[in-house]
């Protein structure tokens, strides 16, 4: 049984095309990308001990093992840490004793604070899972209509793979989606693994399960929206990371004119008032 280490590797090797990392093509091959021979070689350990890595016969690995294999791979940053996370979560010893508590649902005092200073922008306070904790008025105008609020409580990655809707909303649906399958792996916990068992995957199907298994790290350009008041929009987001709580405060700027003044436009019809769900 493969473990997300291994998948990760596994499937990273696959897409790097030999030439990227400096090794010369040697023609067709029975396999995409690069032979586990050519990594093993370039990482500096034994193909056996890579290939035990990436079947999970191996849940261990060392930290310059990881690192090595990293190099070899000439990841990205981004994709650094997600192998790194993905060796800690794997290993035996943390699979034994790591057990994280349920993300937290309540938003602190001088959180809503922040966002209430936000105020007429546009930001939401969210989990890992996808939970919409809090949101400025704003936001609720700018998703009424798509059902996104709708759920008690509303979740951002349940309506975009289960919500007919997403697809219209997000008209780069398939990026959006990409993003919140791989944010799935930032928050692991019992509760997620029920909530995915319970009830995202019977409801998801493929496109959802495809994604999560294979860890590509999504590319987060611009958000763009279709309104249901006909105008497409396109925002630019910054993600302030709140540790303390594992939740995140996403602010959305418009990356345009016609969509700032869109914004106006909407913040002007709206109550004016912050929401908080948690």
């Amino acid at each position: 049984m493969g473990t997300p280490l291994g998948d990760f590797i596994r499937a990273k090797r696959d897409s790097t095309q030999p030439e990227s990392v400096g090794l010369p093509d040697r023609g067709r091959r029975r396999s995409p990308g690069l032979r586990r021979l050519d990594l093993a070689a370039r990482a500096g350990i034994s193909v056996e001990y890579l290939a035990r890595i990436e079947q999970g016969r191996d849940r261990n690995p060392s930290a310059a093992v990881v690192n090595a294999i990293a190099d070899a791979l000439s990841l990205a940053a981004s994709e650094r840490n997600h192998l790194r996370y993905l060796a800690k979560i794997t290993g035996d010893e943390c699979s034994a004793h790591f057990k994280p508590a349920p993300p937290r649902r309540h938003v602190r005092p001088s959180v809503m604070d922040t966002l209430r200073m936000l105020e007429p922008g546009i930001a939401i306070v969210t989990n890992r899972l996808g939970d919409i904790l809090a949101h400025t008025s704003t936001y609720a105008a700018l998703t009424s209509g798509t059902g996104l609020l709708d759920a008690d409580p509303p979740n951002v990655t349940r309506y975009v793979f289960t919500d007919p809707r997403a697809r219209a909303f997000f008209p780069d649906w398939e990026a959006v989606a990409d993003e919140q399958a791989f944010d799935l792996w930032l928050a692991p916990s019992a509760e997620n693994l029920e909530w995915l068992t319970a009830e995202l995957i019977p409801l998801a199907g493929s496109d959802f399960t495809r994604r999560l298994n294979r860890h590509e790290l999504p590319r987060r350009g611009d958000l763009r929206l279709n309104h249901p008041s006909g105008h497409e929009l396109r925002l630019t987001r910054e993600t302030l990371e709140l540790p303390a709580d594992d939740q995140q405060l996403v602010v959305f700027l418009p990356a345009d004119d016609p969509t700032a003044q869109t914004v106006e436009q909407l913040h002007r019809q709206s109550s004016g008032r912050l929401r908080s769900i948690s």
